[in-house]
């Protein structure tokens, strides 16, 4: 008759997992539920972490510690060679034919102002394969600073490399007269920059004289140190600078170091 099954075509019981679902199912709707929580709370981290790696223009990681010594470390055959206050279009490009004719990769700690004056440098600092830190955008010291102003001056000075270099990545920041501030070394972290100082001083801001920018390098240099040495302002003098900085890469090769960049910690 209509309607009635033959009960030779029964169909067949359900299986394990679905009887204990309708055996209890207000507490397995409630699993259900969380375990749909956990995979979308799941899928939604990695899907930030994915974005922040292949974010442009920061680092991978930063703390506030201020780095002066190499990524392979202290006492290693390495250094860190660090050039500061550029771009300068006559002192600048001397430094990177200089380091493309050693094949060394130098890290440029730019004044935002000079990166937003000569946008084509950064893009070729960039395009030869060196690094870049914010050294602020009007080179002004954070303790004269309140923090809201050197915060704000870090981000401008960010704002004015991207302008010229769109999706270059700044791994440092490297604070005006080695002002450094708590506050300041945590934005800059907080924004995948590395806050770095210097174990080497050369001092050839001073124009002391080739000679004397190289023994000040030879009587602070040690082993995965740090060396800071200028290409700017435009408006000063740096040829002691370049012809020093071409000294120091011999000695340097000389003696078996080669060049690395410094420290990215976290």
């Amino acid at each position: 008759m209509p309607g009635l099954q033959d009960p030779s075509r029964a169909a067949p019981p359900p299986p394990a997992s679905a009887r204990n679902l309708l055996a209890h199912p207000m507490e397995d709707t409630l699993t259900m539920k969380l375990l749909g929580a956990t995979l979308k709370g799941a899928a939604a981290a990695l899907a930030a972490a994915a974005l922040f790696a292949a974010s442009p223009g920061t680092a991978s990681a930063a703390t506030t510690e201020v780095v002066n010594h190499t990524n392979a470390g202290a006492g290693s055959k390495t250094f860190a060679l660090t050039i500061d206050d550029g771009p300068s279009p006559t002192w600048t490009n001397q430094v990177l034919d200089l380091l493309k004719d050693r094949q060394v990769t130098a890290t440029f700690c730019v004044i935002g102002d000079h990166a937003r004056q000569y946008p084509d440098l950064i893009k070729r600092i960039v395009a030869e394969g060196h690094h870049l830190c914010n050294h602020s955008m009007h080179h002004v010291n954070p303790t004269r600073q309140s923090p809201d102003q050197a915060r704000a001056d870090l981000q401008q000075a960010s704002d004015a490399i991207h302008a010229a270099a769109p999706g270059a990545q700044i791994d440092y920041y490297r604070a005006p007269e080695g002002g450094w501030t708590p506050d300041i070394q945590q934005y800059a972290a907080s924004q995948g920059m590395q806050p770095i100082g210097w174990s080497v001083d050369t001092r050839d801001w001073e124009t002391p004289g080739v000679d004397a920018i190289f023994q000040n390098y030879k009587r602070e240099f040690q082993g995965g140190g740090v060396i800071l040495m200028h290409d700017g302002s435009q408006e000063n003098d740096r040829s002691q600078s370049v012809e020093a900085m071409g000294n120091i890469l011999s000695d340097l090769a000389d003696n078996g170091y080669t060049d690395d960049l410094p420290a990215v910690l976290g």
